[in-house]
C-alpha cells in the first residue's frame, strides 16, 4: 500500500478507534494515550499491512492486543516480592480487624448489618465470607446457584449502602 493511502486510512478511522479505546479503558486520557500508542505502532509497521486485508479490523487488533499487553504488565507491577530471609512480610501475620479504632468500628457495624438481616440472606453471606464456593453454599442449603448468587449480592448492596459513611 502507497504511505499516502495507509495515512489516509489510518486518519478515517480514528474516531472509530478513539470510541473503541474509550470503551476498552473507561478513561479519556488512557483512551487517547492507547491511540496514539496504536497509531504510532500501525505506522511503524506499515510493510506489514497485506493490501487485501480489512485496514480497520486490523487497527482494532493491534489496539486490542495494546491494551491486553498494558493490562497483564500493569498486572505484573503490582505483584510483590519479598526479599528477606523467609519471605517474612509475605509470612507475617495480618490483624484481620485492622489496626486502627476505625477499622474496628466498621467491622462491628458490618456485623450488626448483617445480623439485622433475615437468616435468608444472613446464612448465604457468612457461609461466603467464611470461604465457601457459591456451589457449596447452593448445595448446603438446598438453594439454586442463581437464589445464593442473588442474596450474596444483596447483602453486599445493603452493606454498601450502610456502611457508606465510613469510606
Amino acid at each position: 500500500m502507497v504511505a499516502t493511502n495507509f495515512t489516509q486510512n489510518l486518519l478515517n478511522v480514528q474516531t472509530e478507534l478513539h470510541t473503541f479505546a474509550y470503551k476498552l479503558t473507561a478513561d479519556r486520557e488512557d483512551a487517547n494515550d492507547l491511540l496514539q500508542e496504536t497509531s504510532l505502532k500501525a505506522l511503524y509497521n506499515m510493510e506489514k499491512y497485506a493490501d487485501e486485508t480489512n485496514f480497520k479490523g486490523w487497527m482494532y487488533t493491534i489496539m486490542r492486543n495494546i491494551f491486553i499487553n498494558n493490562y497483564r504488565k500493569t498486572l505484573r507491577d503490582q505483584t510483590y516480592t519479598d526479599p528477606t530471609d523467609n519471605q517474612y512480610y509475605l509470612n507475617k501475620q495480618q490483624d484481620i480487624e485492622g489496626d486502627s479504632v476505625e477499622a474496628g468500628y466498621d467491622l462491628k457495624e458490618m456485623r450488626r448489618i448483617v445480623n439485622a438481616l433475615p437468616a435468608e440472606y444472613r446464612q448465604p453471606f457468612s457461609m461466603y465470607v467464611s470461604g465457601f464456593k457459591y456451589r457449596e453454599i447452593a448445595e448446603k442449603l438446598g438453594l439454586p446457584l442463581g437464589t445464593v448468587k442473588s442474596r450474596i449480592h444483596f447483602t453486599r448492596k445493603k452493606l454498601q449502602t450502610e456502611l457508606k459513611d465510613f469510606r
